[in-house]
This record gives structure tokens, sequence and C-alpha cells, in this order.
């Protein structure tokens, strides 16, 4: 056998074994990619993704839409090969495996986490587009989660709405635990307590709750570490009353990262006119009942797959606009905004045509 034809035949085999064992070598690493981008003024599947009843609703045009990053599962790693093909594409980002999942997450855990993520996402965007059109929501405390082998386990449970803690009304979440870490471990505390069931039945037979219960517990000590504290083992938070039904029909859809495109879809339909004026817009963000618009993951796959599907404009947060200006597609004008009022101004903007007067998002 000739020598170059043995040195090729023997190279070729070497590159053979590399890739091989390339794609036998498990990493450490993610991969994250543009994933579905959805209208909220649309429909999905043949169902709309907005559905209001008991409340007028007007015409929408244009697109608002939600943007979605896919992941790698978490029990899942990339092989040497696909970690490199990642960090050579543009539109793939391949990413330390922890900054997406804690160490021992399961798939299970991840999809849970995100379908509780995305509930409060609805939650939140609902009440922000409500409060923004002056129209009165009731909201109020709830347990959310009672932790397992701590002293509220079989006392409290997932929906009782707290109304005071020794005494004192709970107006919001955060007042549950400056009130409980007032005691010492090992001093009892007393919730007074509208019940789940008395509560869900109240909604239904749409009544004002009445009937509710002092309920004792013996605070613990806090097993975090840190300085030691009294707790009871629950996790507060806000449940709502809304005057009229809002439901958000989007299924294979996790992440609080869609709310404030649910916020803006709610008030366009909510309102006559067209909010986006016939616009591509897309964009991103959490948001709170307040309105207040957060960052999320993903950012520079978010703007290429809503480019991807004809976007010309995107709503960013606030603080992801930085990172997002690094890599803009073209064609696709950021926009920056920290609160619904930003976003609701952004598209007044782009639908009267002063584009020039837009909040861009920069590297600075």
């Amino acid at each position: 056998m000739p020598r170059r034809t043995a040195t090729m035949l023997a190279s070729t085999l070497m590159l053979i074994v590399l890739l091989c064992a390339g794609l036998a070598v498990p990493t450490e690493y993610s991969e994250m990619t543009p994933g579905p981008t959805v209208n909220t003024l649309g429909k999905h599947d043949g169902d709309p993704v907005l559905h209001i009843s008991g409340h007028r609703t007007y015409p929408a045009d244009g697109h608002l839409n939600m943007t979605t990053v896919r992941v790698t599962s978490p029990d899942y790693r990339l092989n040497l090969v696909s970690a490199m093909y990642g960090w050579l594409a543009h539109d793939n980002k391949v990413v330390p495996h922890d900054t997406l999942f804690p160490e021992g997450q399961t798939e299970e855990e991840s999809s849970q986490e995100n379908a509780e993520e995305f509930s409060q996402s609805q939650e939140s965007a609902k009440v922000a587009a409500l409060r923004e059109l002056d129209i009165p929501v009731k909201s109020w405390v709830v347990v959310s989660t009672v932790v397992k082998d701590t002293p509220a386990e079989g006392v409290l449970h997932a929906g009782d709405v707290i109304r005071s803690v020794d005494g004192t009304a709970v107006k919001e979440p955060g007042d549950v635990s400056k009130l409980v870490t007032r005691h010492k471990p090992g001093e009892k505390v007393v919730f007074t307590v509208v019940p789940a069931k008395e509560q869900a039945a109240a909604e239904r037979e749409g009544r004002e709750a009445t009937r509710t219960e002092d309920l004792t517990i013996t605070t613990a000590k806090s097993e975090d570490g840190g300085e030691p504290r009294a707790i009871v083992g629950i996790a507060a938070g806000t449940d709502h009353t809304f005057p009229f039904a809002i439901d958000i029909k989007l299924a294979d859809v996790g992440g609080p990262s869609a709310g404030l495109m649910f916020a803006l879809g709610i008030y366009d339909k909510l309102t006559p006119g067209s909010l986006t004026g016939g616009a591509f817009v897309a964009g991103t963000g959490t948001i709170d009942d307040a309105g207040e618009v957060g960052p999320i993951g993903g950012i520079s796959m978010k703007t290429v797959g809503a480019r991807a599907k004809g976007a010309t404009y995107f709503l960013t947060p606030e603080k992801n606009c930085a990172t997002a200006a690094e890599d803009i597609p073209a064609g696709l004008t950021l926009v920056k905004v920290g609160d619904l009022d930003d976003a609701l101004d952004a598209l007044e903007d782009i639908r009267e045509g002063r584009t020039g007067d837009l909040p861009r998002c920069s590297t600075g």
C-alpha cells in the first residue's frame, strides 16, 4: 500500500475513533436554543390564547408575541461533540448545566417548578392588567406550601387564607415571616385563618368567607445555617378573586417569563382600538402584581426566535438590555421596559410612528 494512502487511512481511522470518543464522553454542559413564539392576541392549536368572558372585549390586530427558549432536560448532558458544535453555532448557546438546573433536580421536579412559575405569571399578569385599567381585584394572603416534617404540617394547609398572626392583620406575604420571627424557637404563635375549603365554597357561592379558626403552632428553629430564628414551615403567597373570567390557554410552556406579554394581551382585548397599530411586537419579562417587569434567562435565544417569526420590535426587560444588545438580530429593534407603563408608552410610540422616541437597549 502506498505510504500516502496508508497515512490517509490512519488519519481517517483516528478521526473516527476521536469522533466516537467525543460522542461517548458526557460533559457538564446543557444547550439552549430558540423556542416557539406565540401571539397572545391570536390562537394556539385552534383556541384563543386569551379567553375573556363576563366583560366586554374588543378586536385586536397585530402581534404581541410571547417568546420561549428550549433547553436540554435536567437528566441529559451534552456529549463533547455536541458541546463543541453548540459553541460554534450562532443560534445555540452552551451553558454550564448547573446554571439551568440545581444539583440533583430531576426532570419531574423541574417540570413542576416551571408549571408553578407559569401559573403564577398568569395570575400576576391578570392582576397587573386589571389594576392598570382601574378594575378592582380582591387579594389576600394564603398558605402556598407547607413543608414536610415542620410544625405547620397537619395544622395549616395550602390555600388557607391567613387573616392575622398573633392578632396582627396580615396584608402581604412578607408580613407572615416578620410576625413569626418576632418569636424565639419553641414559642407559640397563633394563626387566624379561613380554611381553604371554606374559602373555596365562598368563592363558588359569590359570598364573603366569614368562618375563621385560631390555630396555635409551636415554632421550631430554622435549619438554614444562618442566624437562629423561629419558623413554622410554610411559604406564604397571594391569591386573588377576579370580577370576570380570564383564561390563558397555552400548553407545553413553563416558567414566569411570559408575564409581561400576557398582561399586554389582556389589556389590549379589554380596551378599544389596536395597541400595536398592526405592528409585529414580541417580548419577554416577568411581571408582578404592581406591573414591575423583571429579567429572564436566555434573552439572546428569544430575540433570535422572535425575529425569525417576523417580529420587528422586541420589548426587553431593562436588566436584560445590555446582554441583549450585544448581538441584535438584523431588523429587530430592542425596546427597554421597566414596568407595564413603560411597555404601554412604547406601544403608543410604535403605533403613532414615533419610533425615534423609543427607549432602546444599548450595551452601555
